[in-house]
């Protein structure tokens, strides 16, 4: 390392900045001038460097998922390296430490969505089966990242599509304790915040996604179509649409012949390929009509809303759209004709959302729903 002694500080910090980041930490590792240059350094320029060569976004620029831009400092250093650990597993999910398996910093999480999505589209990391000691919050935290990064090829599997069927139109996963929706029951009852059940978010992702066809990560229900976009200018905390739920929406819903679920108590129906079920789209316009605050959530306030389905259907429907306990965002309405009120939709903004009927009689059908937002020059398709 005598060469490489003898250069200004500033070259070898040069060299250094276009290397990766592993190799940077192989070098530290030679001897203590190198250790110390890299690791205990005044400030982090290097790793700052380091950060902005790889394919990440420029983390002082982003914001979380619900628009809030970062107020604490970067730690560049802790950040870059929990990242580049996190690839190493990603491509060998072997090395991954019992430690490091649960423990996550949800208000850390990378907002680098396409690289994200480039390492996990093989599917490796995601479907993985039968791992030992396998905690709950591991099982959920992987099943967040399978919905929002979209299909792999192991979802193509007749065992996996027939898995999540079995899971979305089994109505014994809809009851009062989770609001028939895709959430974990709750805490308090009535509170109507229940945190998201993401093993049943992912199986309604997978049915929804399989009539599209779709396995491609440049589209609507992979990783990047997840990134919140704000208009240049807007305040989100000053506005009372900070969701953006005015405008034109397509609602596409999937259902089974439901009389033959319930002909059949052990679910068996739910096992055969034949029974497959459809996919309808329909058009709605929704208005924001006005919000209420919320105390938990400052600067997120409850939004309420009408909409009108588009012709031949005569169909209105209201609801609101909150922020869970967890931080996401909650859809909740009601729709039906001439005053009287007869589905109701409970659902998660990520891609795909659960609808019941507002009265959850027994003989009542269930299934997933997709609602996307139009853009405003976009002609609607027709309705299927």
């Amino acid at each position: 390392m005598t060469i490489l002694h003898e250069l200004p500080v500033e070259t070898f910090e040069e060299i250094l900045a276009h290397c990766d980041p592993l190799e940077v930490a192989a070098v530290s590792r030679c001897d203590r001038f190198c250790y110390e240059l890299i690791n205990n350094a005044p400030d982090q320029h290097l790793w700052r460097a380091l950060y902005l060569a790889q394919p990440f976004d420029d983390p002082t620029r982003c914001v979380s998922q619900n628009g809030k831009p970062r107020v604490e400092q970067f730690d560049w250093k802790s950040e870059l390296q929990a990242i580049i650990r996190a690839r190493t597993i990603l491509k060998d999910a072997s090395i991954c430490k019992s430690h490091e398996r649960t423990q996550i910093s949800t208000d850390k999480l990378s907002q680098n969505l396409r690289w994200v999505s480039h390492l996990t589209a093989g599917g490796v990391f995601l479907d993985l089966h039968g791992l030992e000691s396998e905690e709950e919050e591991e099982t959920r935290l992987r099943a967040k990242i399978h919905t929002l990064v979209g299909l792999t090829p192991a979802d193509y599997n007749l065992s996996s599509r027939l898995a999540a069927k079995g899971y979305v139109y089994n109505m014994r996963h809809y009851n009062w304790g989770n609001e028939f929706g895709p959430f974990l029951p709750s805490n308090t009852e009535g509170s109507g915040v229940a945190e998201v059940n993401w093993v049943h978010m992912k199986h309604i992702h997978r049915i929804i996604a399989m009539h599209l066809g779709e396995m491609a990560n440049d589209t609507p229900l992979s990783y990047p179509y997840t990134q919140a976009i704000i208009p240049e200018g807007m305040k989100l905390d000053e506005v009372e649409d900070w969701a953006g739920i005015n405008g034109t929406w397509l609602a596409s819903f999937c259902f089974l012949n439901h009389q033959v679920l319930l002909s059949e108590p052990d679910k068996s129906v739910l096992a055969r390929p034949d029974s497959e079920d459809v996919m309808r789209t329909i058009q709605l316009t929704v208005q924001v009509t006005h919000v209420k605050a919320d105390p938990k959530h400052p600067g997120r306030p409850k939004i309420y809303f009408v909409g009108v389905i588009a012709d031949p259907s005569t169909a209105t429907l209201n609801g609101h759209v909150r922020m869970t306990d967890d931080d996401e965002i909650r859809w909740s309405f009601v729709s039906g004709e001439q005053g009287e009120v007869v589905w109701s939709c409970e659902g998660v903004q990520v891609g795909g959302v659960r609808s019941t009927t507002i009265y959850h009689e027994d003989d009542d059908p269930i299934g997933p729903v997709w609602l996307r937002k139009l853009p405003q020059d976009a002609a609607p398709p027709s309705s299927t």
